[in-house]
């Protein structure tokens, strides 16, 4: 009887080690809704990695911020409660001025400026990140940022006393030296922030403007092009070592895929956005040379201003971006 037991037992363990390694899904936290560029090329990205692992990794994406809200994704990756999410690049820079790089107004607002600046900017933010126990997988840009209001705007004194919606430090500041009233406000909430009377005004793509229905609370736009921010797709470091070495390179080889294609779909996404903005009955306009001029001085103080936080690391960013 006992080595009929231990004969089955046997049987038993070897018949488990036959049967295949259960797959394993990863939950992604992202901000914006299915119907943005950015989570569109997101789950194009997940669809990639559980086809070249044969399903071994899924990669389940929580859009719209339905499972951390913005603000909350980078740490919940951190501490891994989720293995990867998407987040704005900028969000981090209280952390470290560098991750604010992309958001300093007129540093870059050319794709082939934003693409020289990602270059500059990107080792950096690699080892930023590998000491908060985090691995960027790729970067995407939003198109150049336009002012949206509720009236015309010809010069940056028509900002003053305006409630102004703000993301990041970098926003907010920015809103100060316009002599707005700076007002935080996640983009599922625009709608109603406009809506209400709590802002009046905000920096964003063409995308989140047609993602938020702007002609349905708002009147103009104003193609300023005034920086072209970036969101960032970062795994947990631990996460992603204890997978083997071919999903691995499933993920990595996936996510050069979807950074090359996600930024075509930006530059796609800048002019057709703004013709629905247009077709929609915004008034789309070029920013009066009164205004461009005001604008570029703000943008000149915080430059300055970010040199002295950011120190010897941020002049070696812009020595390497400028050369």
């Amino acid at each position: 009887m006992t080595l009929m037991k231990t004969l089955g037992g046997a049987a038993v363990a070897v018949a488990a080690l036959a049967l295949p390694i259960k797959a394993e899904t990863w939950d992604m936290p992202t901000p914006y809704p299915d119907a943005t560029f950015h989570t569109v090329n997101i789950a194009e990205f997940a669809k990639d990695v559980e086809e070249a692992t044969g399903g071994d990794l899924a990669i389940k994406v929580h859009s719209a911020g339905s499972l951390f809200k913005h603000p909350e994704i980078s740490k919940a990756v951190r501490s891994g409660q989720v293995p990867a999410g998407e987040f704005f690049l900028s969000l981090l820079a209280n952390d470290n001025p560098v991750f604010g790089a992309d958001s300093l107004p007129f540093l870059a607002t050319s794709y082939d400026e934003a693409q020289a600046l990602w270059a500059a900017q990107e080792e950096v933010i690699k080892q930023l990140l590998d000491e908060q126990g985090l691995m960027p997988l790729y970067a995407v840009p939003w198109p150049p940022q336009g002012l949206y209001t509720t009236k015309e705007i010809t010069s940056v004194d028509d900002l003053a006393g305006l409630k102004f919606r703000t993301y990041n430090a970098t926003l907010e500041q920015f809103a100060n030296l316009a002599g707005a009233a700076p007002t935080q406000v996640e983009v599922p909430d625009i709608p109603q922030a406009f809506s209400t009377g709590r802002v009046e005004a905000m920096i964003t793509s063409p995308s989140t403007g047609v993602n938020s229905k702007a002609w349905d609370f708002l009147t103009h736009y104003t193609d300023i092009q005034a920086w072209i921010p970036k969101n960032i797709v970062v795994v947990n470091k631990r996460s992603f070592r204890r997978l083997d070495e071919d999903t691995q390179t499933a993920v990595l080889e996936a996510a050069e895929a979807a950074e090359a294609r996600g930024w075509e779909k930006s530059k796609s996404e800048a002019e057709e956005m703004t013709q629905v903005l247009k077709d929609n009955g915004i008034t789309v306009v070029e920013p009066s040379e009164e205004l461009t001029t005001g604008l570029q001085e703000i943008g000149a103080q915080m430059l300055e201003a970010w040199k002295e936080e950011a120190g010897e690391t941020g002049q070696q960013l812009l020595d390497a971006y400028e050369g």
